[in-house]
């Protein structure tokens, strides 16, 4: 190996033994056995330090495992890091994005300025390989320091490089990788930023700022005297209480004459403080309730990397209705009637359900726009976080195809989503005697009903999916390729659908 730097990271394989031990006890599980050309290279590179590392370690390559140490002096490299893939027969586009973001942890903690990473390929792909392996870089890499005064921990990682791959099939995979990424990290650094700082104005000019990085795009932002025109009594009403105007916009893309077309909607709530219905006490997180506009982050995030990758022939639409859930005197009161765009009547029964409300006016005038599908993405229940974890997002869907598109570009995004059912005698919970149906039902089920109450304004639409992604959008901890803080998730499962849709 004729490459110079500070560290090198090697992913590896479980062998076979080390498979075969998975359900035996430790002690009896095989230690990784080197491949020849990994053994050449530490006998002549490394000194040794790799089987010394797996000796002392009992390293088997297991997913997620590593081992790391310092070479001796006299080599050309300092630091060597073993990470583990695990069975290759189990790995996925993720484990590459895993390994990569693992390294370079490492490395910023060892304080590497120059890292070398050598991967096998992934499924013969050297695209594909190249593309997880650079996403997993730049999403471990992003650090959101914004509001710092001062860095404390700085990381010293100037240069990452992937050793052993073909640069005419890598290099386009890695800048697709770079312009997907930049609105991944749109939306982790709007969901991270306070509500002081991201508003509904200012959602409204990064959709501006979007459509000017592209001759494709075109922007259109409604103010509140055109809303009400419109009829949006629902979404007006949750933004009644704020000092800040409502926006509605709305962000098209279109290259090319159309054979599909795309609806994105993101729930836009740049501060949800409850309403009347105030989130009070231990667990109310209402000190996070800037990351109630996580769904428009996505979108907006996908939008960016749209404008970035330019594909051709569809038309996609980003739909946003932002707004902000305060408390005055003119706030929505709990027992308020409310219109809807399409006319449903609609009786408030707690004032802190009120992203679907905002929703529920989005998808009305999405509904009207002649796409083929439309899939709304919301932080909108903590029963979806109480039934999956903060890890998993919950997906509702009318249509089969289209919910099956959706798994694939998830999986591929290596983006957790579990289908639910749309149980349709449910919606009796949202019976009123006094309106069509009210806002929220029981806590049973809370999920569930919410994706009904939102299935009423969809008529025209064929395709229609609602993605729950409460708890996915936001992490207190390091974990994967995520730090703490915004998470940037479905950006990346976004995208994915619309290349494939």
């Amino acid at each position: 190996m004729s490459w110079r730097g500070d560290a090198l990271a090697i992913a590896v394989f479980t062998n076979p033994q080390a498979q075969n031990a998975e359900n035996a006890d430790k002690s009896d599980a095989k230690t990784l056995a080197l491949p020849q050309v990994l053994k050449t290279l530490d006998i002549q590179v490394l000194g040794c330090t790799l089987t010394d590392l797996i000796t002392e370690s009992e390293f088997t390559g297991e997913a997620g495992a590593s081992i790391s140490g310092r070479v001796g002096i006299d080599f050309a490299i300092r630091k060597v890091m073993l990470i583990g893939l695990g069975d290759p027969a189990k790995a996925t586009a993720d484990t590459w994005r895993k390994a990569a973001a693992a390294a370079v942890k490492w490395a910023s903690k060892e304080k590497v300025k120059k890292l070398a990473l050598s991967m096998p390929t992934y499924n013969q792909d050297v695209s594909l390989t190249a593309q997880a392996i650079a996403e997993g870089i730049l999403l471990a890499a992003h650090r959101d320091k914004r509001f710092k005064s001062k860095d404390i921990h700085p990381s010293l990682l100037e240069q990452v490089e992937i050793l052993e791959t073909n640069p005419e099939l890598a290099d386009p995979a890695i800048a697709k990788a770079q312009q997907i990424i930049a609105g991944v990290i749109l939306a982790r650094e709007l969901v991270s930023a306070p509500a002081n700082i991201v508003t509904p104005i200012t959602l409204a000019d990064t959709a501006v700022a979007i459509a000017s990085e592209s001759e494709h795009f075109t922007v259109k932002i409604l103010e509140q005297a055109e809303c009400e025109t419109l009829g949006m009594g629902a979404f007006l009403a949750v933004a009644k209480a704020s000092d800040i105007p409502p926006k509605f916009i709305h962000l098209t893309y279109s290259n090319g004459v159309p054979s599909r077309k795309l609806a994105i909607i993101g729930k836009g709530l740049t501060f949800d403080s409850g309403g009347l219905n105030l989130k009070t006490g231990a667990g109310s997180s209402i000190e996070l309730m800037k990351t109630d506009m996580g769904g428009s982050a996505a979108a907006l995030g996908a939008a960016k990397a749209i404008a970035k990758l330019q594909p051709a022939n569809i038309e996609v639409h980003f739909i946003v209705a932002t707004c902000e859930n305060m408390v005055n005197g003119n706030a929505m009161r709990p027992g308020d009637i409310l219109t809807a765009a399409n006319g449903k009547t609609i009786e408030v029964n707690n004032t802190d359900a009120e992203g679907r409300l905002t929703l529920a006016d989005a998808l009305v005038y999405t509904d009207k726009l002649g796409v083929d599908a439309i899939v709304d993405l919301a932080t909108l229940t903590g029963a979806c976080v109480v039934a999956l974890g903060e890890d998993i997002a919950g997906m509702w869907s009318i249509d089969e195809p289209f919910a099956e598109a959706i798994a694939k570009a998830a999986k591929d995004a290596g983006e957790k989503f579990w289908r639910m059912p749309l149980e349709d005698p449910y919606f009796d919970q949202l019976k009123s005697v006094v309106a069509d149906f009210k806002n929220t039902g029981s806590r049973a089920g809370g999920a569930i009903t919410a994706a009904l109450f939102l299935k009423q304004f969809v008529e025209k639409t064929k395709a229609w999916a609602h993605l729950d992604v409460a708890g996915p959008v936001w992490t207190e901890r390091e974990s994967g390729y995520n730090n703490a803080g915004g998470t940037g998730f479905a950006v990346r499962t976004l995208v994915n659908l619309i290349l494939e849709f």
